[in-house]
C-alpha cells in the first residue's frame, strides 16, 4: 500500500503527516504536489492542515482548484480513501466532498489546545480500532474550526451515522463548555456519503506520539493502514 500526502504553498503539517505514516505506521508514502494531476499510484490521500494558499478569500477556497485535487476528486469518487485534517477538512468542504463549511471560532479567536473527542461511529475506514463512544485526546490548531450546515444535512448525517466525532468532556459527555470552536452540534468530523472520505478539525498527526502529549491520533492511522490492508 501506498500513502500520498498533498503539499499546498503554506501546508504546514505535512512532514507531520509523512512522519507518521513513514517512521510510525512504517508504511510508503510520497508527497504531492499541489501542481501535478498525479497521485503516483497512492491507496489512500492524506489532506493535511496549515494554510493552503494563505487562506486568502476562505480556508480551502483556493486550494479546491487546484490541479491535485481534481485527481483526488476522481479517486475519492472511484472509491479511494481520503482523509482531511484541519485545513484539509476546510478544503474537502469547499471542494464539495464532504457537505457543510467551517466558519470562524466562535469568539472570533485562534484556538490552539488539547481537546477531547467522543467517537459516535466505528464504521468507517478511519475509525475501525476505536469503540463506539471512546473518548480521544487531541490537539486543534484553528481559527475557522466552527463546522456549520444546514438542518436537513444535519439530519441526514444524523441519519445515515455520518458523524464521526463530537467534542466531549473527558468523560464523554457532550457539553457546551467542551465545544471549543462553536460547532453545529459539537461536530468534530464527518464522512461523506460513500464513507471513504473523512474531514477532522483536531490532528491525529499531533498526536500519535505518547512524548506529544497523546498517542490517541495513530488509531486513525493504524485503522486506515488495515483497511487498506484489507483491500489489497
Amino acid at each position: 500500500m501506498k500513502f500520498g500526502v498533498l503539499v499546498f504553498p503554506g501546508s504546514n503539517c505535512d512532514h507531520d503527516t509523512w512522519h507518521v505514516v513513514a517512521e510510525i505506521a512504517h508504511q510508503p508514502v510520497v508527497f504531492l504536489w499541489h501542481d501535478s494531476e498525479s497521485l503516483e499510484n497512492c491507496d489512500a490521500i492524506l489532506v493535511p492542515g496549515g494554510f493552503a494558499y494563505g487562506d486568502y478569500l476562505r480556508t480551502g477556497a483556493i486550494a479546491r482548484f487546484s490541479p491535485v485535487m481534481q485527481s483526488v476528486r476522481k479517486f475519492a469518487d472511484a472509491g479511494g480513501l481520503v482523509l482531511g485534517i484541519c485545513n484539509g477538512f476546510q478544503i474537502l468542504c469547499e471542494a464539495g466532498m464532504l457537505p457543510g463549511a467551517l466558519m470562524r471560532n466562535a469568539g472570533l479567536r485562534y484556538i490552539c489546545k488539547q481537546v477531547w473527542l467522543r467517537t459516535e461511529t466505528t464504521d468507517s475506514p478511519f475509525t475501525r480500532t476505536v469503540n463506539r463512544g471512546q473518548v480521544l485526546k487531541m490537539p486543534v490548531g484553528h481559527m475557522e474550526g466552527n463546522y456549520f450546515c444546514d438542518e436537513a444535512t444535519l439530519a441526514r448525517l444524523k441519519r445515515s451515522d455520518r458523524v464521526v466525532f463530537r467534542y466531549s468532556t473527558p468523560d464523554g459527555r457532550i457539553t457546551p463548555e467542551a465545544n471549543c470552536n462553536g460547532s453545529l452540534d459539537n461536530i468534530a468530523g464527518i464522512l461523506n456519503e460513500g464513507r471513504n472520505v473523512m474531514g477532522m478539525m483536531p490532528h491525529p498527526d499531533r498526536s500519535s506520539e505518547a512524548l506529544l502529549g497523546s498517542a490517541d491520533g495513530f488509531r486513525i492511522f493504524e485503522s486506515l493502514v488495515g483497511a487498506l490492508a484489507e483491500r489489497k
